[in-house]
């Protein structure tokens, strides 16, 4: 009995004891986690190294053997940034041990900036488990903006920017800006051309773009502005009058080719449900003065929404007939768009590109041709032109536009010999001329008869 009560007591007694010991383990490492101690060796060691960078360099990277890096990360980091540990909001912490030899008292200069973005950079290179740690702290002091000073804001941004343009941190950070307070305020605007001067000074646009592009910030730029400033007129004069007007260039283009892809997605729909050809061409007339898009590119979506709103047939022989009776639907909107004689090379480069990349649209080119040059009735005659195409006055058969029996035609033959001549792509142009070749020499031989019967008449 005596061996069974005690065994009893013991199976009760286990949960206590095993839960005592796992309170204390926690309240042990609690206790450790102090990072008083270790920002007063920090702020003394920056204090007698001063503002010799090197010698700080020097200093933290021997400290690393001898202080918790990992645990302290950010206060570390504080300290180097702020002179000390930062409250929320971005206040010094009042109980604790300062330094004023840290970036916000360091002067406003870019060269004082790259001094200390290789303070950094050597440190994060030496301890690579700080990488992550330094990055969420970047994010972190963007979002105290408010809390520091203009000069402490212009510092942090020249930083961020050299950083950036080093590979330091992610172009990710710029969340950070969206915050609504910031934006708000003006903050984040301001912020992001101090930023972005110094990043594109390290680096060059191409490689602003290509980093942005990589965290899929090159269509947000717009969102550092409040709603009410949300447009590419104010983007633009902003950015342009701080000196970036690479910047707006980049943001603008991206506008472009956003507007280009809703645009395209939205003509897609209206075709596959079958809506009325005046109303997708009024439609696009206005989005396409609404996004500043010239006639040349409005050809190009068309033609893309065109040919991806139906499932093509796989075998060569029949795809050709498909198309045909398909774009002969669709003729009215090509037409629509393409009244300059540039647009009609444009359509014509994209329908090479579509047949090019296209396989079983190889054999089709010609044919989709002599369809967009015939419009949907064949002519039963030609007639005098002398219109303006190309930048020059021009003088041939089949002078205007002429509507057919069944609707207008959309390429002209001089668009069409230009292309021959001088306008093609690479893309399958051997393939492609050999299969115009016939063709091209009728509508030669046709202008030339044209032209001598214009001379007898005369």
């Amino acid at each position: 009995m005596y061996w069974v009560s005690f065994m009893n007591n013991q199976k009760q007694q286990k949960p206590t004891l095993t839960g005592q010991r796992f309170k204390t383990r926690k309240r042990d490492e609690k206790e450790r986690f102090d990072p008083t101690q270790f920002q007063e060796s920090i702020v003394q060691g920056l204090n007698q190294t001063g503002s010799d960078l090197e010698a700080v360099a020097k200093f933290l990277d021997a400290s690393g053997a001898k202080l918790d890096y990992r645990r302290y990360a950010e206060t570390l980091f504080d300290i180097l940034v702020a002179g000390g540990m930062l409250a929320p909001g971005g206040t010094l912490s009042d109980d604790m041990t300062r330094t004023e030899f840290c970036l916000f008292t360091a002067n406003e200069d870019l060269e004082t900036m790259q001094a200390y973005a290789q303070v950094f950079n050597k440190l994060i290179r030496r301890y690579k488990y700080l990488e992550k740690g330094f990055e969420e702290e970047i994010k972190k002091l963007l979002l105290f903006l408010k809390g520091f000073d203009e000069s402490e804001r212009n510092k942090l941004a020249m930083l961020a920017g050299i950083l950036l343009a080093n590979g330091n941190i992610s172009a990710s950070i710029l969340n950070s800006l969206y915050n609504e307070n910031l934006v708000k305020e003006g903050v984040s605007a301001a912020f992001a051309v101090k930023l972005f001067k110094s990043w594109i000074y390290e680096k060059d646009i191409n490689c602003v773009a290509c980093s942005l592009r990589k965290v899929g910030m090159d269509n947000r730029l717009m969102e550092l502005f409040p709603a009410n400033k949300r447009s590419a007129e104010h983007f633009s004069k902003y950015f342009t009058d701080a000196g970036l007007k690479e910047l707006a260039d980049f943001a603008r283009n991206q506008l472009s080719i956003g507007a280009r892809k809703e645009l395209q997605k939205e003509l897609h729909e209206q075709m596959a449900r079958g809506d009325p050809q005046r109303e997708i061409i009024a439609y696009t007339r206005e989005e396409m003065k609404k996004a500043g898009l010239s006639e040349q590119a409005m050809i190009s979506i068309i033609w893309s929404s065109v040919m991806s709103c139906v499932e093509w047939n796989k075998k060569e022989e029949l795809v050709t007939e498909q198309a045909i009776k398909h774009l002969k639907q669709y003729s009215p909107l090509l037409k629509a768009f393409t009244s300059q004689g540039q647009s009609e090379i444009s359509l014509l480069v994209k329908v090479q590109e579509y047949c090019y990349d296209n396989i079983h649209f190889m054999k089709a080119f010609q044919k989709i041709v002599v369809l967009l040059y015939k419009g949907f009735g064949k002519r039963t005659n030609r007639s005098r032109r002398k219109v303006t195409i190309f930048g020059r006055r021009t003088s041939g058969p089949c002078g205007r536009r002429k509507e057919g029996p069944q609707g207008p035609d959309v390429l002209s033959e001089e668009a069409i010999l230009k292309w021959y001549s001088e306008g093609q792509q690479n893309k399958g142009k051997g393939m492609f001329l050999e299969q115009m070749k016939k063709f091209v020499e009728w509508l030669k031989n046709a202008e030339e008869e044209s032209e001598s019967e214009e001379d007898e008449a005369d």
